[in-house]
């Protein structure tokens, strides 16, 4: 399977730089697999399209503040992107220029926050790190001192408070929870309150999972043999509840949908690692290509994604690569916004 094979051509002006005026205004396009036809749909008309007495499974993590702009002693401007804690004041990150940093290297973010190297952990500018600020609670530090990680493809300038606000209410789903991803799990942005309240009573089980997103996400696949791509670790963790409900409607021959790739890999990897899903905390380092054959998910609500992504790639392997191809290029035609911030699909 070659990376090349996964390539198409999206013009600039389609990936979406704002979210829509409303979370449940974008558009969303409809894949029915059975007999492989697409129609055009906007989210809020989810509602009629999920069958009572489906599982919706979500994932609840929460975006990290994680990026932070400082200052070497030198003036020289310095990024650092917080990926994971390690300890309490530990944290590995990417630094960018990261040629510019040396070991006890001193970073200063703010009056009340620095950051120190210690050591590079690849040549690809990550690093591990010391947090340096006083109190007991670095999550407060960081919302005063952060800068929500939106993707590359995003633009903005950081000093725009307005947009900074924005980005901090919209580059979350309703739903978040626990702070620990460094990127949103996008496909569930489209939900409100409001949508989930109606698929309540319409009889639709909600069931919440949490997977945190980690450097995977911005890492592009750099092998043209696909095979030979490793995915990065990323944590999740399952409930008593959320096993129970998610058993007892395979058990039940229920239909179960899941809100984003990040949800389809805990449920996958549970599978994979239990043969059932278990309560666990655990980690998912699961590949999902062509002809990956799925155990958990019947359906699943997702942005479009990324060229040469293993996105594309996991989407591909439930909907079939012809199809998906298809349906991206009559998004393409039809101005269909892209990525993070941008439209959706429902593939059922």
């Amino acid at each position: 399977m070659l990376l090349s094979e996964y390539d198409y051509n999206l013009p600039e002006e389609l990936i979406a730089q704002m979210p829509a005026d409303k979370r449940d205004n974008s558009r969303m396009m409809v894949l029915d697999r059975k007999d492989r036809t697409v129609s055009h749909k906007h989210f809020y008309d989810i509602v009629d399209l999920i069958e009572p007495n489906s599982l919706l499974v979500m994932n609840n993590t929460k975006v990290l503040p994680a990026r932070l702009i400082g200052h070497k002693d030198t003036g020289a401007k310095i990024e650092v992107f917080l990926l994971s804690q390690k300890e309490e004041c530990l944290w590995d990150v990417l630094i960018k220029p990261s040629k510019r940093v040396r070991p006890d290297t001193i970073i200063k973010i703010s009056d009340e926050l620095s950051v120190r190297a210690i050591r590079r952990l690849e040549e690809n500018g990550e690093w591990l790190v010391e947090l340096i600020y006083e109190g007991n609670n670095v999550l407060d530090v960081l919302h005063r001192n952060g800068h929500i990680p939106l993707p590359p493809y995003i633009e903005r300038k950081i000093a725009n408070d307005d947009l900074k606000k924005l980005d901090f209410e919209r580059y979350q789903t309703v739903y978040a929870k626990d702070e620990g991803s460094v990127a949103a799990p996008t496909a569930g942005l489209h939900f409100t309150e409001e949508i989930l309240e109606k698929l309540k009573k319409k009889g639709v089980e909600l069931c919440e999972v949490t997977l945190n997103v980690g450097l995977g996400t911005f890492r592009p696949v750099q092998c043209e043999n696909v095979l030979e791509h490793k995915m990065h670790s990323e944590t999740f963790e399952i409930s008593a509840k959320a096993a129970e409900q998610i058993n007892r409607a395979k058990q039940d021959g229920r239909t179960i949908i899941a809100v984003g790739t990040t949800t389809v890999r805990t449920l996958e990897t549970a599978y994979q690692q239990f043969g059932k899903i278990c309560e666990c905390n655990s980690a998912s380092e699961l590949f999902i290509y062509p002809p990956y054959e799925f155990k958990v998910i019947d359906k699943l609500i997702t942005n479009f994604h990324l060229p040469k992504s293993t996105l594309l790639m996991l989407v591909s392997a439930l909907a079939g690569k012809d199809f998906i191809f298809e349906a991206y290029r009559e998004a393409i035609e039809n101005n269909y916004r892209f990525f993070s911030y941008g439209d959706c699909m429902f593939i059922r």
